[in-house]
C-alpha cells in the first residue's frame, strides 16, 4: 500500500471517528445540557386546601375539571444515549360516579391530539404513523370494578389500585391503575399511572435505527374532580 493509499485510508477513519464522535457527543449535549429534564411523574398537591363541606360525603357525580392533566412517559435510546420521553395535554373529559364510599363508574377521556413533548418532530411520528391520531383522535379509560375510597375524609391522601379498560386505537385492554387521591377545597384530586406493553394495542414502536423506543411505557394522569 503506498503512502498516499494509507493516508486517504488514516484520513477515512479519522474522519469517521470524528463522525461517531460529534454524533454521540451532540446526542449527550443535546440530552444532558439543551434540553429540560423529563418532567417528573404528575402527582398530588403535596399542600392542598383543607376539604371544605361535609369531608365523608362523597357520594354523587364528579366531572373532570380545568388544570387536569394526562399523557404518556417512555424511555428510548438516541444514538446510544438514554432518554425519557414525556408527552402530556390538558385535552382531558369525563365524569366518576360515587355510591356511599366507592367510585362505582367512571370513564376517562384524553385526545390524542393535543399531545405533545419538548421535539415538534417526535410529536409529528406520535400523531402521524405510530398514533395515527387522524382516524383515533383520543384514549378512553372506564373504570369496570368498584373502587372502595373509604379513609378519604380530608386528612390525607389514600391510595387505591382501580381496574378498567384502556382503549387506544380502538384496541381495548383491562389495565390495572395505581390511584393516589384526596381531597382539595371542595373537590377531589386522583393522580394515576400504569404501565402497558405497546403490541397489546397494535402499536409498533419506532425503531430508526438512530432512535429506538422500548415495547413498553407508563400512561398517567392528574385529575381535578368537581361535584356536578
Amino acid at each position: 500500500m503506498s503512502v498516499f493509499t494509507r493516508r486517504r485510508v488514516f484520513i477515512g477513519v479519522g474522519s469517521l471517528a470524528a463522525l461517531v464522535l460529534l454524533v454521540v457527543g451532540g446526542t449527550f449535549l443535546y440530552i444532558n445540557v439543551f434540553s429540560d429534564d423529563a418532567p417528573p411523574p404528575l402527582a398530588l398537591e403535596t399542600s392542598p386546601p383543607p376539604a371544605s363541606g361535609d369531608a365523608a360525603e362523597l357520594g354523587g357525580t364528579w366531572t373532570v375539571a380545568g388544570g387536569s392533566e394526562a399523557g404518556y412517559r417512555v424511555d428510548e435510546v438516541l444514538n446510544g444515549q438514554d432518554n425519557t420521553v414525556v408527552g402530556r395535554t390538558s385535552d382531558v373529559t369525563g365524569e366518576v360516579t360515587v355510591e356511599g364510599t366507592e367510585a362505582t363508574a367512571g370513564e376517562i377521556t384524553v385526545d390524542m391530539t393535543t399531545i405533545t413533548t419538548d421535539s415538534g418532530s417526535r410529536d409529528g411520528q406520535f400523531r402521524g404513523p405510530i398514533m395515527q391520531t387522524d382516524q383515533f383522535p383520543t384514549s378512553t379509560f372506564t373504570l369496570t370494578s368498584p373502587v372502595s375510597l373509604d379513609g378519604l375524609d380530608g386528612a390525607g391522601p389514600i391510595s387505591v389500585t382501580a381496574t378498567g379498560d384502556l382503549t387506544v386505537r380502538d384496541v381495548t385492554q383491562s389495565i390495572e391503575i395505581q390511584l393516589d387521591v384526596q381531597r382539595s377545597g371542595d373537590g377531589v384530586q386522583v393522580a394515576g399511572s400504569g404501565e402497558i406493553q405497546f403490541a397489546d394495542f397494535d402499536v409498533d414502536p419506532p425503531d430508526l435505527g438512530f432512535v429506538r423506543v422500548e415495547d413498553h411505557g407508563t400512561v398517567e394522569f392528574l385529575l381535578t374532580l368537581t361535584r356536578s
